[in-house]
């Protein structure tokens, strides 16, 4: 589902506050996991929408590394929601010059849905260690609420992180989910290595990867 169809009716009924998580990443490609993750943030803070926001260039990936251009996630992102009404597309970083910086990601959007719409970014627990090293932390933690994956049996060390970037702790929310193991980079081993992936996805995502792999072997 695109953005507009889905979040449209948030961005113009100021009636009532919106809850609205911020799921962005290099999504090279979109896989299962992925979607199982939003879905278990989207029930343990109970937002009203979860918007999948493909990164241009992440700050920390190098070009190279890439195997679908912006164009193809975005296309795999929005077959993967599809079926979830609750699920979106948004091509915010996509549409404009990289880097991708979160900060202006989350700015972007919070002008465009409004004031009242209260952001969730979702995030790892592996990135939290580095948090106050990406640009402008303090004014990202002004714009949304820190929606913090873990794995079962994480810990946070909230007092170093207090000492890092004060405030962190009580913008934070922890979400446990389980360690499900199927990561991107594993996908583009196994495809370009010929071994199957079939149920790592969603099957729309599958046959769609199918086809584009099939188009660029036969333009080589």
């Amino acid at each position: 589902m695109a953005l507009d169809d889905a979040l449209g009716q948030t961005a113009r009924d100021e009636s009532r506050t919106q809850a609205v998580g911020v799921f962005g990443g290099s999504f090279d490609p979109i896989h299962s996991a992925h979607l199982m993750v939003a879905h278990e943030v989207a029930h343990r803070l109970v937002l009203d929408s979860v918007l999948f926001v493909p990164a241009q260039v992440s700050p920390l990936k190098q070009a190279s590394d890439a195997m679908f251009t912006g164009e193809e996630r975005a296309r795999l992102v929005e077959i993967a929601v599809a079926d979830n009404p609750c699920f979106a597309l948004s091509t915010v970083d996509l549409d404009r010059q990289p880097p991708s910086f979160t900060v202006d990601t989350l700015a972007l959007l919070a002008q465009a849905l409004g004031p009242r719409t209260r952001l969730h970014f979702v995030m790892g627990l592996d990135s939290l260690a580095t948090f106050h090293l990406w640009r402008e932390p303090q004014t990202i933690l002004e714009l949304a609420r820190l929606a913090i994956v873990t794995r079962p049996g994480s810990r946070v060390d909230w007092e170093q992180l207090e000492q890092r970037l004060p405030g962190i702790r009580e913008r934070s929310d922890l979400i446990e989910t389980l360690d499900i193991g199927i990561s991107s980079t594993d996908i583009r081993g196994r495809i370009r290595e010929r071994l199957p992936y079939r149920y790592m996805m969603p099957p729309g995502v599958y046959d769609a990867i199918q086809d584009i792999v099939a188009g660029k072997k036969g333009q080589a």
